[in-house]
């Protein structure tokens, strides 16, 4: 079976990137030497149609490539859904500016605003070593972890790793759980906003 998609961050230095098939699903790795012809160098947004393969890691090899055009399928490419345009730096920085507000009004206990600003360096640092680790098809960081830093406090840096890195914001079903850490954790602030002053000694 044949797949179609969009090539996407590409490095035309070391010759790999991935793809996306249209209508979404699991992006895979994708090499130079994968391409059966090739008209043109590959480059981000190229449309080109593969076959799928597992490595010994259970991850996706797009093989047998070739480049496609639109108009040779049935269907007109679709455009993958994706929240990649929402601002995610700007998104992560205002949290942690409101946050910063709410430590200053004493609105929040007095961890609030080391513990957040420490938890989302290291999603942010985290972020940045997966982003490099999908790069050299290496070892990723679990999905899991990366939720379970949002949870504890991490989500802004989170957001703005994901903006600056360009990572994991075209998986559907990550930033459904993501954004459901950051809904627990907005939730857990107004609660505690709203029903708790802190007096000044």
């Amino acid at each position: 079976m044949r797949h179609q998609g969009r090539l996407q961050d590409w490095n035309d230095e070391k010759g790999y990137g991935f793809v996306t098939p249209n209508g979404g699903g699991e992006r895979a790795f994708v090499h130079i030497k994968a391409f059966e012809h090739r008209a043109q160098r590959p480059s981000n947004g190229l449309l080109i149609s593969y076959a799928l393969s597992k490595d010994a890691r259970g991850r996706f090899n797009a093989t047998a490539i070739r480049e496609s055009t639109p108009g040779k399928t049935n269907a007109p490419a679709k455009r993958v859904p994706t929240t990649a345009r929402l601002p995610h730096v700007v998104i992560g920085t205002c949290a942690l500016l409101g946050i910063l507000v709410l430590w200053l009004a004493r609105l929040v206990p007095d961890w609030t605003l080391p513990v957040m600003g420490c938890m989302s360096a290291v999603a942010l640092g985290f972020y940045l070593h997966d982003k490099g680790a999908a790069a050299r098809h290496a070892r990723r960081t679990p999905e899991n972890t990366l939720h379970l830093i949002s949870l504890l406090g991490g989500w802004p840096g989170a957001l703005i790793g994901q903006g600056l890195f360009r990572h994991k914001t075209s998986k559907g079903s990550f930033q459904a759980m993501f954004w459901l850490t950051v809904a627990i954790n907005i939730a857990a602030l107004i609660v505690v906003a709203s029903g708790v002053r802190f007096p000044t000694p």
